[in-house]
């Protein structure tokens, strides 16, 4: 992936869980850090709760974001922080491909063990106790590990055509065919409107 590419890998975290809100309330989870990978600059960075209006800047100039179940979840959440509608940008979820081909959602694990021989360094409930005690950079440091497997898997699969997957079902692994540099042209090719500024909708 060129380096010059105006795209970003986004992942977050929330302040809350699915037990404390419902599972049909995504924007009452609210955030508690938002992480990013620029290819713009080659460069990590990361959002509190309280930058949001700094994020939005960079997210009004992007021409696709990549996330893993970021369509369903994370745009869900980020939605009430931002004036623009996050249908916005175009979005490459790395989820709905595997979906797609094995019929069942994945974890972004599942796919990091076998396609890079790596591993998360968490989970979600460990990064909402890393919210609860205060602990911002252990968390900043889980969810930047997170966009980097993200991107890392997303750059595989633009080089080589597949990823790969280990089922929790079976426990063998599968290979999945991805087509995401295509797609990635395809996304960032559309001419997308940008929509007339509007106030967030309620966080509450």
């Amino acid at each position: 992936m060129e380096k010059s590419k105006n795209i970003l890998v986004l992942d977050l975290e929330t302040q809350k869980s699915f037990q404390e809100v419902g599972k049909s309330k995504l924007e009452k989870l609210k955030v508690s850090v938002v992480c990013l990978y620029d290819y713009l600059t080659g460069q990590f960075s990361s959002y509190e709760e309280k930058d949001m209006m700094k994020l939005e800047e960079r997210l009004r100039e992007a021409e696709l974001l990549i996330g893993f179940n970021i369509r369903r979840f994370d745009m869900a959440v980020l939605a009430p922080y931002l004036f623009m509608p996050v249908t916005h940008i175009p979005v490459l979820d790395l989820l709905e491909d595997v979906e797609t081909f094995r019929g069942h959602r994945a974890s972004l694990d599942s796919l990091a063990g076998p396609t890079l021989k790596q591993h998360k360094i968490g989970n979600g409930a460990d990064a909402l106790v890393l919210y609860k005690e205060g602990k911002m950079d252990e968390l900043k440091r889980y969810c930047l590990e997170d966009v980097r497997l993200t991107k890392e898997i997303y750059e595989y699969g633009c080089r080589e055509g597949k990823v790969l997957f280990t089922s929790s079902w079976d426990y063998k692994t599968y290979e999945i065919p991805v087509r995401w540099k295509e797609t990635t042209g395809r996304l960032m090719a559309k001419n997308v409107e940008k929509p007339q500024s509007a106030f967030p909708s309620s966080l509450f």
